[in-house]
């Protein structure tokens, strides 16, 4: 399982952005620890100096490092993609570096012939 303190080089290694599916009912988003915070935390709001916008998002990764569904706020992030906010522990800035490290492997594993192309 990946962690929001974990270096990006580490998420970016994901195999796969498919996450199976949960067993509980319901969506997973009904499960997520955010649901009980201030959604401020996790959204910047307009003009935020850079300090303070440092600070509320480490402090929206410490709720997301205690969420039962993190990793699939993670993957529902990655692939809408979520263009702003805290989502699995991920800033909007991170996961762009994730998406990027992401495509660049798979285009590496489709030259390399082992990766079927897309279509």
């Amino acid at each position: 399982m990946l962690l929001p303190h974990q270096p990006l080089q580490d998420a970016a290694v994901v195999p796969s952005p498919r996450v199976p599916a949960r067993d509980e009912s319901g969506p997973w988003h009904s499960e997520a620890v955010c649901r009980r915070d201030e959604a401020g935390l996790f959204f910047a709001p307009s003009k935020e100096p850079t300090a303070a916008r440092l600070a509320r998002e480490e402090a929206a990764k410490r709720v997301c490092a205690r969420c039962p569904v993190m990793v699939e706020c993670r993957e529902h992030a990655l692939l809408q993609p979520e263009p702003y906010g805290v989502w699995g522990g991920l800033t909007a800035a991170e996961r762009r570096v994730v998406l990027t490290r992401r495509r660049r492997r798979e285009a590496e594993l489709q030259r390399a012939g082992r990766v079927p192309a897309a279509g």
